[in-house]
C-alpha cells in the first residue's frame, strides 16, 4: 500500500502524572500537572518535540478556574510557539478523543505536522486548599453544571452528571428486562474487573482489586450517591492527575528515529451528540448518538468488534459501558478498560480519555494490534469513538469528517414536549433517588409521561417512605408504573 508518510498520523509519546502532596499548597495545580505530563510525553517520544509543536490543545479544567484558558500558558511553559493553541469549550469526557481526531485530520490534510494534547485536574489539592483556608464556596462541579445547562431539570435536583446518568441506568434495566439485582450484579462485576486492571496499572489512582460483593454492599466507605449507584460505581474526581500525548506524522516520527514498535497509528473517528438538555432526549433506554458513534467508527475503519484486542469504554457510571458493550457486542466477561476506569484509574473530569490514550499506547506497544477508544461527555450527550492500531494500513491518511450528528438526528425518535405545569395521571419513564453524604434521602426524582405522551418531572419527598421503598427495593419494576402528579407549590409531587 502506497501511503504518504507526511500525511499519516501517529502517536509517538504519552505520559501520565499522579500528584500526592503531603502539603496541598506544595502540590501541582492544573497547569503544573499538564506541563509535567507534556514533558513526560516528550521524553517518552525521545525528546525534542515541544519546541517544534504546531498545535497545543488543552482539555479545559475545573480545579483552578482563576487560571483561565491554559492553552497559551502551557505552550509558553513548554517553550512552544504553535500556530494553533486552544482549549475545549468546557471539561467534557469526549474532549481528548475529539482533539486527537482533530490533530490526526489536520496531519492527514497537511495543515500541521505535530500536536500536543494535554489535560490535568487537581480537584483534590484544590479542595484541600479551600478547606485549609476555611473557604465554603460553591462546589465547582455543581457551579459549572448550572452555568452550562439552564433548564427545568435543575429545579428538580438534576444538576450534575451524578444526578443524571442514573436516569439511563434505571431506564435501560427495565428495557433489557433485568431485575434490579441482575442489573446491579452486571455493574458490580464490570467494575470489579476495572479495579483489577487499575491494580496492575502503575498510573492508576486506586490500585486495589475490589470484589463485586464489596461494590454491591452499602457501607461507610461505599455510601449511596444516586440510586442505584454507590460511591464505588461512580467517577472518582477527587484526584490530582495529568496526562498528555504527542501526535505527529509518520515522516516526522521516522526523522526522530522512533522505532516502529513504539508507534500507534491513528485511525478514523466518529462523533455524534444528543441534545444538550437532559429533558430533550428521545429516550433514556438508548442513545442514538452513542449507537451512531460506535457503529460508524467500525464502518469507516473497516473493522468488526472481533478485530479489537482491547477497548476503553467510557466508565463515568455503569450505564455508559453497559450500553456501549451491547452496541459493540463486546463480551461481558472481558475488561472494558485499559486504564482502570473512572472509579479506580481516576476521574480527572474531562481528561480521563487522555489517560486511556496513554494506556492504549502501552497496550499496543505490549503486543495488542488494534484498540478502540469510546468517550462520552457532557450529560450523557457527547460521544466520540476512534481507533488506534499497529497496522499502517489502518491509519487515517486522508482527511475525512468525523461529524455524524446528522445520522444520529435521523435515527432519533421525536422528543417529547416537557409539560412543566402538568397535573394528573402519568406513567414512570425513569427515576432516581438522590442521597446526602450521610446516606439519608435528599429527594426522589421521577421522569414520567402523561397519557398524551408529554414528559413530566415530579419529586418524591424524603418522608414518603412507601414510594421510596417501591423505587429502590427491587420487589417490582418502577419503570412503567402508574401514578399521579400533584402540583404543590413550586414543584410537582409524585403520588402512587
Amino acid at each position: 500500500m502506497n501511503i504518504n508518510p507526511d500525511r499519516v498520523p501517529v502517536i509517538v509519546g504519552a505520559a501520565q502524572v499522579n500528584d500526592r502532596p503531603n502539603d496541598p499548597f506544595a502540590g501541582l495545580d492544573s497547569l503544573g500537572l499538564m506541563a509535567a505530563a507534556a514533558r513526560g510525553a516528550d521524553g517518552d517520544a525521545g525528546g525534542g518535540w515541544l519546541s517544534a509543536l504546531d498545535s497545543v490543545a488543552v482539555v479545559d479544567q475545573l480545579s483552578f478556574p482563576e487560571l483561565g484558558d491554559l492553552s497559551s500558558k502551557l505552550a509558553a511553559e513548554l517553550g512552544a510557539t504553535p500556530q494553533l493553541c486552544y482549549k475545549s469549550r468546557y471539561p467534557s469526557g469526549a474532549s481528548p478523543i475529539r482533539m486527537l481526531n482533530e490533530a490526526a485530520t489536520r496531519i492527514a490534510a497537511g495543515e500541521i505536522e505535530s500536536a500536543l494534547i494535554a489535560g490535568g485536574e487537581a480537584l483534590r489539592t484544590a479542595a484541600q486548599r479551600k478547606a485549609a483556608r476555611g473557604d465554603q464556596g460553591e462546589d465547582a462541579m455543581r457551579a459549572a453544571s448550572t452555568r452550562r445547562r439552564p433548564e427545568a431539570a435543575l429545579d428538580y435536583g438534576l444538576v450534575t452528571p451524578t444526578d443524571i446518568y442514573p436516569l439511563y441506568e434505571n431506564a435501560t434495566r427495565a428495557a433489557w428486562g433485568q431485575t434490579l439485582a441482575e442489573a446491579q450484579r452486571e455493574s458490580a462485576e464490570m467494575w470489579s474487573r476495572m479495579s483489577e486492571v487499575a491494580a496492575r496499572n502503575e498510573h492508576a489512582w486506586l490500585r486495589k482489586a475490589i470484589s463485586a460483593e464489596d461494590i454491591l454492599t452499602i457501607s461507610p466507605d461505599n455510601r449511596p450517591i444516586a440510586f442505584p449507584y454507590s460511591k464505588l460505581m461512580v467517577a472518582n474526581s477527587s484526584v490530582n492527575q495529568g496526562a498528555a500525548f504527542i501526535v505527529t506524522s509518520l515522516a516526522a516520527a521516522k526523522r526522530h528515529g522512533i522505532a516502529e514498535d513504539r508507534i500507534a497509528y491513528v485511525g478514523y473517528g466518529a462523533a455524534a451528540d444528543e441534545p444538550g438538555g437532559v429533558m430533550a432526549r428521545d429516550h433514556y433506554s438508548r442513545s442514538a448518538s452513542m449507537i451512531v458513534s460506535l457503529t460508524r467508527a467500525l464502518e469507516v475503519n473497516g473493522a468488526q468488534t472481533a478485530d479489537f484486542d482491547a477497548v476503553e469504554l467510557y466508565s463515568c457510571f455503569p450505564c455508559i459501558p453497559k450500553m456501549a458493550r451491547r452496541v459493540l457486542n463486546w463480551p461481558s466477561d472481558q475488561p472494558v478498560t485499559v486504564f482502570g476506569g473512572l472509579t479506580f484509574g481516576g476521574g480527572p473530569i474531562g481528561n480521563y480519555m487522555s489517560h486511556a490514550v496513554a494506556s492504549m499506547l502501552e497496550a499496543l506497544r505490549g503486543g495488542a494490534r488494534r484498540g478502540l477508544l469510546f468517550a462520552n461527555g457532557g450529560f450523557a450527550n457527547q460521544n466520540h469513538t476512534i481507533v488506534l492500531t499497529r497496522d499502517p494500513a489502518g491509519a487515517a491518511s486522508t482527511p475525512r469528517s468525523f461529524d455524524f450528528h446528522a445520522d444520529a438526528d435521523s435515527a432519533r425518535d421525536p422528543i417529547p414536549t416537557l409539560a412543566e405545569e402538568y397535573a394528573g395521571s402519568a406513567t414512570i419513564e425513569t427515576y432516581t433517588v438522590l442521597y446526602r453524604r450521610d446516606g439519608s434521602v435528599r429527594v426522589g426524582v421521577i421522569v414520567a409521561r402523561s397519557p398524551a405522551g408529554e414528559r413530566v418531572l415530579a419529586h418524591v419527598p424524603p418522608e414518603d417512605m412507601q414510594i421510596l421503598a417501591f423505587l429502590t427495593d427491587g420487589t417490582a419494576e418502577p419503570v412503567g408504573a402508574s401514578g399521579h402528579v400533584r402540583r404543590e407549590g413550586a414543584h410537582a409531587i409524585w403520588r402512587m
